[in-house]
């Protein structure tokens, strides 16, 4: 018992199968682990009597013969920007203190359907706007590594529950990096799949043209057993691409043609972007990379270099479409039809700015004010309308460098984890996106693999990600390289040392 959180989706997976262990001997010991590391402000809510009444019945339909698949009995959580109709759902927003939604998200639906025992709902930036979780309006999570940093965001509690080993893994979503980000500063595989391969049906809407769900686990592996539950066509998300779901968890183990044992990646070319190894990105992050780089090489990959010129146009198309779609999503939210509702106005113009000067926090307000501004008669053409246009330009670029590479490596970060609090010019936090947000841009999918460790006087022992990017609908051949870079290295089984304030 006193092991069971160390191990990942795929090694819970045997274990409940084999009959080793049970699902509430599991649940339990986690929401044990769960109560000792509320510190780190991963969860926001959790509930242990629903959880405990799920593992039974999970291992009633094994015990019966009936079991739903390998994520039968599996504990997880979800980002709170996923509807639940179990837990209150609110985006880490006064906005929706409270809100208890009426039906389940897709992705919700879809892994409880696979078995999955849910704990709760995870911390996150407000309406996932942010890339520290200090957006939050309830409280920061903190990094597991070193509680006095972020653990990135918007998916930071997701990242911090599976790195501080509460969970073997959780719901994020991505919309300019949430998933990758957090998970490569809290040394964690996240993906975020091509845009149209998960429903966004029930996630609470940031920028619909970009938002898309994603597992964060320990593993490309358990990333794999995850992500084949909640992939698949939605027909209540306009969005939804009706692609087959391969078999994610096969995929990765299957050989490629010509490799071998000791070269599983013989034949695969890994395009370099000069632009993503420049002077921005520090030392302590660029060897870390190098040198999973070289790993990659020994495995068999071909590096050749590659080009994506308007990779530092991507913060300002994102910060203009991103905003731009915010303020539209969350115009709904005026304290009449939804969300929260001043206590005292003049007249209906005095509830809406009341209410919704009560119910956003600081970032939120800054990005409707950017995108209402954007979007205004005047400037519609000048700003957004030419964002637009570059962002296909960058989605061509990608495909230009395609031609002649299957993935695109390079860092999630430029730097490290930075200190809680330390970043308070909000252009210099959105800078630090700069090698995520152009995949996002594409539409396509890119995840963050365990890469190596920052040490340094300042950063001492700090997780480092590698990022991978494929071609649309690839998600397969990412997780197969990222599956043997881990079968060849430890950085993924790597956790934050206990720390006598965790028991």
């Amino acid at each position: 018992m006193s092991a069971l959180h160390t191990l990942g989706v795929a090694e819970l997976a045997d274990a409940l199968g084999a009959g080793r262990v049970s699902s509430e001997e599991l649940t339990t010991h986690l929401l044990a682990r769960l109560a000792a590391h509320e510190h780190l402000g991963a969860f926001l809510v959790h509930d242990a009597d629903s959880a405990l009444r799920q593992a039974r019945e999970a291992d009633a339909r094994r015990a019966a013969g009936r079991a739903h698949g390998p994520l039968d009995g599996v504990p997880i959580a979800h980002k709170d920007v996923f509807v639940t109709t179990a837990f209150p759902s609110t985006a880490a927003s006064k906005m929706l203190a409270g809100y208890r939604s009426p039906f389940d998200a897709t992705v919700v639906a879809q892994l409880a359907a696979a078995g999955t025992v849910t704990l709760g709902k995870l911390n996150c930036d407000e309406f996932a706007m942010g890339g520290s979780n200090e957006n939050s309006a309830f409280k920061p999570a903190r990094n597991p590594w070193d509680t006095g940093r972020i653990p990135g965001g918007s998916s930071g509690g997701s990242a911090v529950a599976v790195a501080a080993r509460l969970l073997p893994a959780a719901t994020g979503t991505d919309t300019g990096g949430s998933v990758r980000q957090p998970a490569a500063l809290c040394g964690v595989t996240g993906i975020k799949p091509t845009y149209g391969r998960c429903s966004r049906y029930g996630m609470i809407a940031f920028a619909s043209s970009l938002d898309q769900a994603g597992p964060i686990a320990r593993s490309a592996e358990d990333c794999a057993l995850l992500l084949g539950a909640m992939s698949g066509f939605d027909e209540r998300d306009a969005t939804s691409a009706p692609q087959p779901v391969p078999d994610f968890a096969a995929a990765i183990r299957a050989p490629r043609a010509g490799a071998s044992g000791a070269q599983p990646l013989k034949g695969l070319r890994i395009g370099l972007p000069k632009e993503f190894f420049g002077a921005g990105v520090a030392a302590d992050v660029a060897a870390p990379v190098r040198a999973a780089l070289a790993e990659c090489e020994k495995l068999g990959a071909t590096l050749v270099d590659v080009s994506l010129p308007r990779t530092e146009l991507s913060i300002p198309v994102y910060y203009i479409i991103a905003p731009a779609e915010a303020s539209s999503n969350l115009s709904r939210y005026d304290g009449v039809r939804y969300g929260h509702r001043a206590a005292t106005a003049s007249d209906l113009l005095d509830l809406y700015r009341r209410s919704r000067s009560e119910g956003f926090g600081p970032e939120v307000k800054r990005r409707i004010m950017i995108g209402t501004y954007v979007l205004s008669h005047g400037y519609y053409d000048a700003y957004y309308l030419q964002a637009q246009k570059l962002r296909r330009m960058i989605a061509d670029d990608f495909q230009a460098a395609f031609a002649h590479c299957d993935l695109i490596a390079g860092p999630v970060t430029p730097t490290v984890a930075r200190p809680l609090g330390s970043q308070t010019d909000p252009v210099a936090e959105y800078l630090t996106d700069i090698f995520t947000l152009p995949a996002s841009l594409a539409g396509l999918p890119g995840m963050s693999v365990p890469a190596g460790f920052a040490y340094d006087d300042n950063a001492g022992g700090l997780p480092v990600g590698l990022q991978l990017i494929g071609n649309y609908w690839q998600e397969a051949q990412l997780l197969h390289a990222a599956h043997a870079f881990q079968q060849a290295t430890d950085f993924h089984t790597r956790a934050p040392a206990e720390k006598t304030a965790w028991v």
